[in-house]
Parts: C-alpha cells; sequence; structure tokens
C-alpha cells in the first residue's frame, strides 16, 4: 500500500458549514435542535420516527415480527425521519433523542410515555417488554447481549468507517479503505465462524440479536449496501449468506425492511406505516410515488 501525505490537521479544528458534499448537511458538531419543529402522534401505543437505515430497520422487523407473533399491542405507527432535510434537528426529535439520530421511540403504551433512542436500546425495551425474543435469564440472554452489543460495537467500522470511504466520501483514500476493508472482513470472519456452529447467532432460537446484525451485515453480503461484495469477496462467507437468506424469506422481515424505506423499487417502499393494510395499500407504486 503506498500512502502520500497530502494534508496536515490544523492546529485547531473548525466546521466547514459550506461543505457540498453527499452528506454534508446530516451531521453538525453540536447538540441540540436548530428549529421548532413538533413531531406528529398517530393512534397506536407506540410511535416510532425513524428512516428505512439498517438501524432504522432493526426496529421495524422487531415490530413486525411481534405483531406477527401475535402480540397485537405491538402495533405502531412509523413516521419518516428525513436526515438529508435535517428532520433529526427538529425541537420535537431533539426532545426524544438529544443525540439527533434515528431511530427514536416514543412508547405511550403505559401512564407516562417513555422515550428510548438508540436501536439496540428500543430493541431491548420492546423484548422485554413483551418477554420475545430475548430470553428471560440466564447464559442464553447472556449471549444474546454478546452479540447485540458486538454490533453494536462493530457497525460503525462498517458504516461510518468502511461505507463512508468506500462508497460516500467525496474522494478515494487507500489507506482508510484499506483499513476498514481489513475489519469489516475481520468481522464477516467472526460471524461466518459463529454461523457454522449455530442456526441463528446467539443459538438455536431467533432472537433480538438476528435482527440488529441483519440489516446490516445481510445487506453487505447480498449488495443492498456499498455495492461492495466483489471488493470485499463475501463469497467466501457461506454461513453468513445461508443465515441472510433464511431471514429473508421471514414474512415480517420482508415488511419491517419496507417501512420508512425511500430508497428502491417504489413497490418496497412504505413511507409511513399506521396499520397493517398499509402494505397492501399505501407503498409508493400503489400511491403515484
Amino acid at each position: 500500500m503506498t500512502v502520500t501525505a497530502d494534508y496536515t490537521p490544523p492546529k485547531v479544528w473548525t466546521w466547514n458549514q459550506d461543505a457540498t458534499h453527499r452528506f454534508a448537511a446530516i451531521n453538525r458538531p453540536i447538540a441540540g435542535p436548530t428549529s421548532d419543529k413538533e413531531l406528529p402522534v398517530g393512534k397506536h401505543p407506540f410511535q416510532l420516527y425513524s428512516l428505512g437505515t439498517p438501524n432504522g430497520v432493526k426496529v421495524t422487523v422487531l415490530f413486525e415480527e411481534l405483531l406477527a407473533a401475535g402480540y397485537s399491542e405491538a402495533e405502531y405507527d412509523a413516521w419518516l425521519i428525513n436526515i438529508m432535510a435535517g428532520d433529526q434537528f427538529g425541537s420535537g426529535f431533539v426532545d426524544i433523542n438529544p443525540n439527533s439520530k434515528i431511530p427514536a421511540l416514543l412508547d405511550r403504551s403505559g401512564p407516562e410515555p417513555i422515550r428510548v433512542f438508540e436501536s439496540g436500546s428500543i430493541l431491548v425495551h420492546l423484548a422485554e417488554k413483551f418477554g420475545a425474543f430475548l430470553p428471560a435469564s440466564g447464559p442464553a440472554r447472556t449471549e444474546v447481549f454478546n452479540w447485540l452489543f458486538w454490533q453494536m460495537g462493530a457497525t460503525p467500522i462498517l458504516g461510518g468507517g468502511f461505507g463512508h470511504f468506500y462508497a460516500y466520501a467525496p474522494v478515494k483514500l487507500e489507506y482508510p479503505i484499506d483499513r476498514y476493508a481489513m475489519e469489516v472482513k475481520r468481522q464477516l470472519s467472526v460471524l461466518d465462524r459463529r454461523l457454522a456452529e449455530s442456526e441463528f447467532v446467539a443459538g438455536p432460537d431467533y432472537t433480538i440479536a438476528d435482527m440488529a446484525i441483519w440489516p446490516w451485515y445481510g445487506a453487505l453480503v447480498k449488495g443492498l449496501v456499498y455495492d461492495a461484495g466483489e471488493f470485499l469477496s463475501v463469497h467466501e462467507y457461506t454461513h453468513v449468506l445461508r443465515w441472510t437468506d433464511q431471514l429473508s424469506e421471514r414474512p415480517a422481515v420482508k415488511r419491517g425492511r419496507m417501512v420508512n424505506r425511500v430508497m428502491g423499487e417504489p413497490s418496497s417502499q412504505l413511507h409511513e406505516r399506521h396499520d397493517a393494510s398499509d402494505f397492501d395499500t399505501k407503498t409508493q407504486d400503489k400511491i403515484g410515488g
């Protein structure tokens, strides 16, 4: 690998507010709202404010799996948060998630509303509330948490690291792409070795650990994010591919992946979800885009 040094960091970093690259507007170095904007509230106990990114898909898959398993109290409204338009910096959203990242959940099922932010926290909150997809105690519960927190800790390297420099950065730089590709392949190897010995990630049962990992690593090996399958030789990870295909066939996973989705075929996009029937009547191909 050849490294060239053509940038020297200044003594004090300053924010370039005039940057024009693709994702320049979705982050900023300070917290708090930039506008007064209330969030809409629907009729169901759970109000989800999200976008169909991998982190958002984790939560909508769990909601759809809960409903498919017969937990009717898990009905939810899913509202679209357009991060390219800065919706995550509106005052209503910041009240729920001070970190201004999707997804964010308002649980109105109890006497007082509960805000829940960070996708892993939302998964645990819902799984514990309904007693589903998470063992109640013991080693099996710990193993789910092992893999859930593995995902939460590892995926920033995949998304913010590899994905950013390989797919989105305004210039291609060999060093960060090489560094993050190496780490992503190590993560895929960890996951592949685990799935060689277990049907699901945390053991014999399907859990929130699978729901957390699948939208990231399943999408990666299927070429649904970053278009990096050939670059990363994803065909080598046969057990990850087996598991990915297995989960992809679950009806609730198919529905969850559609919610708050704004990319891909119009038939795969359901920008907002307020009733189960919306999948049949309100996907973007049915309402004319």
